[in-house]
């Protein structure tokens, strides 16, 4: 039996295994009593880290995303267990983001801006229904032009988030890697990293979408549920 996505994907799930109980274990388990410093981070990571590996053997194939968070989590544990400078903890949480928002701008400068992939995509949208609408009002090349705007648009919410993650990890992230403290801040910092920066990227990606919406409205004549996948 196949199981349903709404049996095998969990949103609350997911924060759970990804923010909730690496949290609670960094701030709560890294003392020496417990599972100490390198003990607790190690356990913390491993729930996020395996949450991303059972994504991309589910999904059958890479994800961009999911790798690149796979990455990201594998480098924190290497700056904690080698007691890197925890400015460089600042530096990767900025990295990545800065470094998908660059790859996005300068889609926006070939054929195939990324906003295709990440929103303008037959997952979220009848595409084919409204390419063919486009195309019979002669709006095909002001659409893509809409496209390649929204493409900037959602590079700038990666910089929004390279700069706040920076801003976020210097302010909470102050003790030497590998300690208790350090663990504990870095607990910190997942918790607030949730409201503070992933909330609002994501309401940055609605607005792009919303964007697109409008454009679709304008120029192909389709309502937003009309326009959407399945309907």
């Amino acid at each position: 039996m196949t199981e349903s996505p709404s049996a095998t994907r969990s949103p609350l799930l997911e924060i759970g295994v990804t923010l909730l109980i690496p949290s609670l274990i960094l701030m709560q388990f890294s003392k020496p009593e417990h599972l100490g410093a390198a003990g607790a981070l190690l356990v913390a990571l491993a729930f996020p880290i395996g949450w991303g590996l059972r994504e991309l053997a589910r999904s059958r194939k890479f994800s961009l995303f999911a790798g690149l968070g796979v990455v990201s989590l594998l480098l924190t544990g290497g700056i904690g267990l080698l007691q890197l400078d925890a400015r460089w903890l600042a530096v990767k949480e900025a990295a990545i983001p800065a470094m998908l928002g660059l790859i996005v701008a300068g889609s926006a400068l070939t054929r195939t801006p990324l906003v295709r992939v990440l929103l303008y995509t037959p997952l979220l949208l009848d595409t084919g229904r409204i390419d063919t609408a486009l195309a019979e009002r002669g709006n095909l090349p002001a659409f893509e032009a809409r496209l390649r705007a929204a493409t900037w648009m959602l590079a700038g919410s990666f910089a929004f988030s390279s700069v706040m993650n920076y801003t976020l990890a210097t302010w909470i992230v102050t003790s030497p890697a590998g300690s208790a403290a350090f663990n504990e801040e870095l607990g910190r910092l997942t918790l607030l990293s949730y409201p503070m920066i992933a909330l609002p990227a994501t309401l940055m990606m609605m607005a792009v979408l919303y964007y697109l919406a409008v454009g679709v409205k304008r120029l192909a004549g389709l309502s937003l549920s009309d326009a959407l996948h399945g309907k």
